[in-house]
């Protein structure tokens, strides 16, 4: 499965994530978004996108574990992949048919959303 997980970059940045390697993805608190993080396995796809002033996805990444022993609170480490060369915008992303039902424009505070192959294609640039 692939997954978009959105992150604040002056709170944590893909930036952050390629200095770091890797980085456990928790903190998350709206219930559709932490079944998600449940949902997770390991060698899952998944595009960081920046929110905020930036909207637009900006690097990949994928699962390396998940805990899950606390259901409410879902601890998913992640390891960095590669920086997007052809940055993906929301406004371009909302002008893709392949997203007119996607969670991530039809609720756009949820902070983790599935990808289908051909989403994740589109935002990774593959």
């Amino acid at each position: 499965m692939d997954y978009l997980l959105k992150t604040e970059a002056s709170v944590y940045s893909f930036a952050d994530l390629e200095r770091e390697g890797t980085t456990i993805w928790d903190g998350v608190t709206n219930p559709v978004a932490v079944r998600h993080l449940r949902e997770m396995n390991s060698g899952d796809r998944l595009v960081i996108y920046h929110t905020g002033d930036e909207k637009r996805a900006v690097g990949t990444a994928s699962v390396v574990s998940v805990d899950s022993s606390d259901a409410k609170n879902p601890k998913v480490k992640i390891k960095v992949g590669k920086a997007i060369a052809e940055v993906r915008s929301l406004s371009e992303i909302k002008q893709t048919k392949s997203f007119a039902q996607s969670p991530l424009v039809r609720q756009g505070r949820l902070s983790v959303v599935p990808l289908t192959e051909e989403q994740y294609r589109f935002l990774a640039g593959k």
